[in-house]
């Protein structure tokens, strides 16, 4: 992070922040939300990094946001374009495609992590979902995005027991993919679902 661009930014500025859920997992999309939290959003109370919360405390708290935040998106790319173009560029294409959805004025994005994928004025902050309240919410807007969207696909896929693992790499989901090899949202590129479409 850098911190003079962290501190220098004004008080009045309005901030968007960004973050996404879903880079992990073997199967399904990658999520982005992008949060503007104005005066509304600001009165929400127990923001946090989205994995520090219970799945009650984070379905609570997105309904809050999406109520209460000035402005926000959510975007996502599917299991065929982090195949494509893979998970990082994926990433950077969900998180693009949240803040388009921003239609009022921003001066600043803050995106947690290392990287930075805006043209626009903007910063990436390591730990942000910790330290910045709009990359707070944007992280619970994405986890919950992703994981209401992963119980959506154990229906289509029961046979791999999606609400349980939400798609990450547990042994269980290993021992499925093995039995029945990979459903149409595995993502073909990622190890131990490459290993058995060679």
């Amino acid at each position: 992070m850098n911190d003079t661009l962290f501190d220098a930014v004004s008080k009045d500025a309005v901030i968007v922040g960004v973050d996404e859920a879903g880079r992990g997992p073997l199967a399904g999309r990658v999520y982005a939300a992008a949060v503007i939290l104005g005066e509304g959003g600001l009165s929400i109370n127990g923001l946090n990094d989205s994995k520090q919360l219970s799945a009650a405390k984070r379905d609570k708290l997105f309904d809050e946001i999406v109520g209460k935040a000035a402005a926000f998106g959510i975007g996502y790319a599917d299991e065929k374009e982090i195949d494509e173009i893979n998970i990082l560029q994926a990433t950077f294409l969900a998180m693009r495609r949240a803040v388009e959805q921003i239609a009022m004025h921003y001066d600043y994005i803050k995106v947690d992590g290392n990287k930075y994928p805006f043209d626009s004025p903007g910063e990436a902050v390591v730990k942000g979902d910790a330290k910045v309240k709009e990359i707070m919410a944007a992280s619970i807007l994405a986890k919950v995005s992703r994981d209401r969207y992963m119980l959506d696909m154990a229906k289509l896929y029961p046979q791999y027991e999606f609400e349980k693992h939400k798609g990450y790499g547990s042994a269980r989901h290993i021992e499925l993919l093995q039995k029945y090899g990979p459903s149409p949202i595995h993502r073909l590129t990622f190890g131990k679902v490459r290993e058995l479409v060679k």
